[in-house]
């Protein structure tokens, strides 16, 4: 800890200047899981919309870099590493922030033990442990001893997280180019045992088989670029903090979406579309089906893909959610408990490990009641981001408000794009409830309380976050009669006057 002039000690905070902007950037793109993501969703994405999955991808991507045209803009004007919770509370008062912060913090904690799992599963696959991989008690064991390791790493530094992230982009982003490549190759020279066929530039059509695919196509598109936003909870961490994060969200989700289009070209080319309908129900596994027809026994270099994909993101996933915890415990929207940052880490230590905690326990109970309770659980994290990401696009026009009509460019890139963006993920939102509400749609087709288990999962969550709301509202009300934001922001130099 530090002294200030008066000689008391002033309390730790966030260690500022500890990683540049490459660095952001990488956790913004391992936030995302690239391998993981894209093999769990092609799958079903053909099965919706055939060749078209490339169009789908593209079409994913319009919203994302729309609402991470949002989050530059916000960062420049407050460098808070609750980001949302932060922008919406000054932009649209205390409840809606809190909401927020309530929505990115779950978000972690549905998905983390569910990553983890991915990187046991295929880490053993790729040693040629295959039977620890379907060994249950010994699976979930190294699930929870790694993500404790994880949690570790984030703790004792965002230094070395960032190291760790940049051998874990370089390794995954390897693999991945050799598996296209060899997909690609043996595509044109017809050496492959499938259906294949050759890619056309008419497969980035998105329209190609009708509005309705394309609406439940985007409904898992969200959640393949969901994460790039990692980046800007580093805000606080990041040399040049008012630019150079934000810089660092955008440019991920166009990195992810040069990644997704050709993975899914190569996929769809090589495999064809039959045999990606037919295992559309494998999700992440479509990967481990294809290793060994694709490279022979060179397969571990795309289970290895995997697994590296899925164990970047169980690290960088807990950033948000902790960081968006010390941001809340801060302005006392939580217990001050969550607002400790360990003096000799620089790292908030507390809410880091809560929510590892929480996330375990979450893991290991839902895993109890079947695996595709699991499934469901990460299907209503659709629910989450696409009202967090809503909330942050309309959060910037608001913020931003006095100054959009002052250039073509403030109206398109402050103002109508952020809306346009929240406009579709509302869309998105309410499609989505839509659909779960069937049971059938769900992974187990099983009915909870009339409803499909996802949506439950979703509107439980989102009942304990009101009442939680609620009840700390009376416990600790200061945070609640601070007055809305009204500084109007400066976009010249990015900072407020």
């Amino acid at each position: 800890m530090a002294e200030d002039r008066a000689g008391s000690v002033a309390p730790a905070s966030l260690k500022p200047d500890a990683i540049g902007f490459v660095d952001a950037l990488v956790i913004g793109l391992n936030a995302t899981s690239p391998a993981y993501s894209v093999a769990a969703v092609i799958g079903p994405i053909v099965a919706l919309v055939g060749v078209y999955a490339p169009g789908v991808l593209f079409a994913s991507f319009v919203p994302m870099l729309l609402i991470a045209s949002a989050f530059y803009y916000l960062n420049k004007v407050d460098q808070d590493c609750g980001t949302t919770f932060s922008w919406v509370t000054r932009a649209m008062g205390p409840w809606t922030g809190w909401l927020g912060g309530w929505a990115i913090a779950m978000t972690g904690v549905l998905v983390v033990g569910s990553l983890a799992d991915v990187a046991v599963s295929f880490g053993l696959l790729a040693v040629g442990l295959d039977s620890w991989a379907e060994n249950t008690f010994v699976r979930q064991l190294l699930t929870v001893l790694l993500i404790i390791v994880m949690t570790g790493l984030c703790v004792i530094g965002t230094e070395l997280s960032a190291k760790v992230q940049n051998v874990l982009i370089l390794a995954q982003v390897a693999f991945l180019l050799i598996f296209v490549v060899v997909a690609l190759y043996r595509v044109y020279a017809g050496t492959t045992s499938f259906d294949s066929v050759r890619p056309s530039v008419e497969w980035l059509n998105p329209f190609g088989k009708g509005g309705a695919a394309l609406t439940s196509g985007l409904l898992l598109g969200v959640f393949i670029y969901w994460g790039w936003e990692s980046a800007v909870n580093l805000t606080e961490e990041v040399e040049d903090s008012a630019s150079a994060p934000g810089k660092a969200g955008v440019w991920s989700t166009v990195i992810l979406l040069v990644t997704y289009l050709s993975v899914g070209f190569a996929v769809v080319a090589f495999a064809g579309t039959a045999y990606l309908v037919e295992n559309a129900g494998e999700e992440e596994f479509i990967f481990a089906l294809l290793a060994g027809e694709v490279m022979g026994n060179w397969d571990w270099i795309v289970l290895l893909a995997v697994a590296t994909s899925a164990l970047a993101s169980t690290q960088t996933t807990i950033i948000p959610a902790s960081r968006t915890a010390l941001s809340m415990a801060r302005r006392k929207a939580l217990p001050a408990t969550f607002a400790h940052i360990s003096p000799r880490f620089r790292t908030p230590d507390v809410s880091t490990w809560w929510v590892a905690a929480i996330a375990i326990a979450w893991y290991l109970v839902v895993s109890q009641i079947s695996e595709n309770a699991l499934f469901d659980s990460l299907t209503a994290l659709s629910l989450l981001i696409a009202f967090y990401y809503a909330l942050t696009g309309v959060a910037c026009a608001v913020y931003y408000r006095r100054h959009l009509t002052e250039s073509v460019r403030n109206f398109l890139l402050i103002g109508l794009g952020p809306v346009v963006g929240a406009g579709l993920l509302t869309w998105l939102l309410v499609r989505s409830v839509m659909d779960m509400s069937d049971p059938a749609n769900s992974y187990s087709g099983t009915s909870w309380f009339g409803l499909g288990p996802p949506l439950v999962i979703g509107i439980c969550i989102s009942l304990i976050g009101v009442v939680l709301m609620v009840a700390l509202r009376f416990l600790s009300p200061s945070f609640w009669d601070e007055r809305r934001s009204v500084v109007d922001p400066g976009l010249v130099h990015g900072k407020e006057p």
